[in-house]
């Protein structure tokens, strides 16, 4: 006689429930446990950042003066630290442009610095001169660190820092002729250029746009000898505004409109 086969009924559903909720209620504490124990690893004294490691320019500033500026105002270990207030408290240091930042396991920071290079002085209205560097970027440090003591003076709004670099550079050749150099370069509010030379003399540059400025101050510099030796009077003011010719002063005579040769 066939032996009759035995099926096994299936759990109750209320007890396949209270054993899934076991299940998850076991992963949950597995979880909170591992983020327990994570947690309290991380604040161990081992992952203190015990080194800073500085590369790059240090020029301006010797290693231990950027880290007696930079490190008090870093906060949490290895892993809780916060690159981007890390980057801003090394690029507060004076004559640092940029700084990057990176974690080395396990304890310790590469900070790689990029120091600003002068290119000018920086006039503000309240008299404390800033500084620019080669970016044309305005930046705050002590000007009597400069070697340089030829640097030249910009002075404009806001904003207007990289343009009068740049026109500095463009005019100076322009400049060099008449053995003269620019001292100060500065652009009015209404955008108008006044040039003070280290010769003494003063030129009203005027407005426009750079290619306009240049190509006019090359025309006043290509007639103005003439006129210096004629009179062997040196230059003392020119204002180069004018649509037909440009306005001098030399010492001893007053002012006069000369036309440019070539126009009518």
């Amino acid at each position: 006689m066939a032996a009759a086969a035995t099926l096994s009924p299936g759990l109750p559903g209320d007890v396949r429930l209270m054993n899934a909720t076991a299940a998850l209620l076991a992963l949950i504490g597995t979880a909170a446990l591992a983020a327990v124990l994570l947690l309290w690893l991380v604040k161990q004294p081992v992952f203190a950042v015990r080194a800073i490691r500085i590369e790059g320019d240090v020029t301006r500033n010797s290693v231990s003066t950027i880290r007696a500026n930079a490190a008090p105002r870093l906060a949490g270990n290895f892993f809780s630290l916060d690159l981007t207030k890390a980057k801003q408290a090394f690029e507060s240091v004076p004559w640092v442009r940029q700084a990057v930042v990176q974690r080395v396991w396990p304890n310790r920071l590469t900070v790689r610095l990029e120091e600003h290079r002068a290119a000018a002085l920086w006039s503000t209205d309240t008299g404390s001169d800033k500084l620019v560097n080669t970016f044309g970027e305005v930046f705050e440090a002590n000007p009597g660190d400069v070697e340089d003591d030829a640097l030249p003076t910009l002075q404009g709004p806001d904003g207007s820092s990289a343009r009068l670099l740049t026109l500095f550079q463009r005019l100076q050749p322009v400049f060099a002729p008449l053995e003269a150099r620019i001292d100060t370069l500065a652009l009015s509010g209404r955008g108008s250029l006044h040039a003070d030379l280290d010769t003494g003399a003063e030129v009203e540059i005027g407005r426009g746009s750079d290619d306009e400025l240049v190509a006019r101050t090359q025309r006043f510099v290509e007639t103005i000898p003439q006129v210096i030796a004629q009179h062997q009077r040196p230059l003392v003011y020119a204002d180069l505004r004018h649509n037909e010719g440009y306005a001098v002063r030399l010492k001893g005579i007053s002012t006069t409109v000369l036309p440019i040769p070539g126009r009518k």
